[in-house]
């Protein structure tokens, strides 16, 4: 259960007292996760309600036995600001600030930096898509196929792939590009969110098979199985660890990244485009311009 309430003003239910700003209060949060990462997708929908909501800072109370939700806010950015006492006890108060950064990827998500950044265009089939990215759902789909499962509930997504990533670094954006379900790709292939890379390896990266399942299967729409015949394909075998900051409020389909954004590739599958067409096109899918920190 999550229940959010925008607050405006000092807090002063709380010691010491919150300054005067807009805050997003997190009234509750009780998450029984089964092992399946549902406290990222939680914090997640924190940070998104915060941002659409213009908020400068989030804050939560939690009582001090909850070990790991404490851990889960901390590696978020959430620092430890003082108590609240209420009728069941005394609370702890974590708090974060949206409106400073630190320049780190994880304790400043969902915010990108762009600075010395490099920006790709990476494509993603239909059937991996919204498993993978469920906020990125689309309109015609069915909601069934988001499920409470590690690899969709996680914040960090794994993307492997049989082309090299070699000019791909962390910090650098990726759009993902849902390519078409069936023709026209004109109007079927669409760009619908926006990760930010961890960390990328080549199959060199892993001691062996089992190294490279430990790594994946947690993040990875694959099963088992599947992961064990992408590495023993021949060939090219790269791997990005991503964090999912933002799913596109409109989906832009590749006839507008033709003619607005002038993308005009050969090949669709990987494309490093300039930091002018990044901005387009989360101006015109509709992503809240404050992710953007420099």
């Amino acid at each position: 259960m999550l229940y959010l309430k925008s607050e405006i003003g000092s807090i002063e239910d709380v010691d010491p007292h919150l300054p005067s700003k807009h805050w997003l209060k997190v009234g509750t949060l009780k998450i029984d996760s089964r092992g399946t990462r549902l406290g990222e997708r939680v914090v997640k929908k924190i940070f998104d309600t915060a941002i659409s909501e213009h908020a400068d800072g989030v804050y939560v109370t939690v009582f001090e036995i909850h070990v790991h939700l404490i851990k889960l806010l901390r590696r978020y950015g959430f620092r430890e600001w003082g108590t609240k006492t209420t009728k069941n006890g005394v609370e702890l108060v974590f708090v974060r600030d949206l409106r400073s950064f630190s320049g780190d990827i994880l304790t400043d998500y969902p915010f990108i930096h762009t600075s010395g950044k490099k920006y790709w265009l990476l494509a993603i089939k239909p059937r991996w898509h919204t498993e993978l990215l469920p906020d990125s759902i689309l309109r015609n789909e069915p909601r069934e196929i988001v499920q409470d499962v590690s690899h969709t509930n996680t914040i960090h997504k794994v993307y492997i792939g049989h082309v090299s990533f070699d000019g791909i670094s962390k910090g650098d954006s990726i759009i993902f590009y849902r390519t078409m379900d069936r023709p026209p790709a004109y109007f079927r292939s669409v760009a619908t969110s926006v990760c930010v890379v961890e960390e990328v390896r080549g199959r060199r990266d892993f001691a062996n098979e089992d190294a490279f399942i430990r790594y994946c299967h947690p993040r990875s729409v694959y099963t088992e199985a599947q992961l064990r015949d992408e590495w023993q394909r021949r060939g090219v075998l790269s791997v990005v660890k991503i964090t999912y900051n933002a799913a596109f409020n409109r989906r832009l389909t590749r006839g507008v990244l033709l003619e607005e954004i002038n993308i005009r590739p050969t090949y669709w599958v990987l494309l490093n485009i300039t930091e002018m067409q990044f901005r387009d096109i989360l101006e015109l899918g509709g992503v809240d311009e404050s992710l953007i920190i420099d």
